[in-house]
């Protein structure tokens, strides 16, 4: 099957986590269309998730707002037409700490019960020209979605902001092409990005990539555009 090619949602730099470039299933399931997916991860120009690391960092949970990319605009990576949306999820705690991943990893089974919305939080699905497939946009800040269903995007339009919510560690945005707009029978399809400067990991300068997956745990920007 060819890869859906779109382009990266957001500006600025990004971490890149559960890449399909590593494995797929890219997060080691093959549920909620999720096969395909990826992580991206808000950083700073020095390549940090936060600028604050304290007591909290190491013991406890930390509030959304002290990572990078809580807050920050998500894009349209494609024109399409909103078919569903979810909003009103909380924002979580963020849990670097391994005594606060704990009782998160004991709750996962719980989350899965609870259905669509606990997994994926606050979010949003776009079907794609040509009846090529549906991207979702998962993990959104609740009440910050620009858009409703019905309505046409634009690639590189705003349409929401980066959240917690859901299953989420650590604000992030999770991105996935399936071929329905259910997520709870959603089959994954495989997708690439276009025009994106990659800064892979240990390698030193950045090269540019015309198009492709991302490796995992390289950062990323897209070519051209600038927070």
């Amino acid at each position: 099957m060819e890869p859906v090619v779109l382009s990266l949602p957001f500006a600025g730099r990004w971490l890149v986590q559960n890449s399909p470039a590593r494995r797929v299933p890219s997060h080691g399931v093959d549920v909620l269309g999720e096969r395909y997916a990826i992580d991206f991860v808000g950083v700073d120009d020095r390549h940090r998730t936060a600028p604050v690391r304290d007591w909290r960092t190491f013991l406890a949970t930390e509030p959304p707002e002290r990572f990078a990319a809580f807050g920050r605009p998500v894009l349209a990576p494609a024109d399409g037409v909103v078919v569903a949306t979810h909003d009103g999820e909380p924002d979580h705690e963020a849990r670097r700490s391994q005594l606060a991943l704990v009782p998160y990893a004991l709750g996962q089974a719980a989350r899965l019960r609870e259905g669509v919305g606990a997994v994926a939080g606050n979010h949003l699905v776009v079907a794609l020209p040509g009846g090529t497939g549906f991207v979702a946009l998962v993990h959104l800040r609740r009440g910050s979605l620009r858009v409703g269903v019905g309505d046409a995007v634009r690639a590189g339009h705003p349409i929401a902001e980066c959240g917690s919510s859901g299953n989420s560690t650590q604000p992030h945005l999770h991105v996935q092409v399936m071929d329905s707009a259910d997520l709870a029978v959603a089959q994954g399809v495989p997708l690439d990005f276009r025009d994106f400067r990659e800064w892979r990991r240990g390698r030193g300068e950045p090269r540019p990539r015309a198009s492709g997956i991302p490796d995992e745990g390289s950062v990323v920007e897209p070519l051209g555009r600038t927070q």
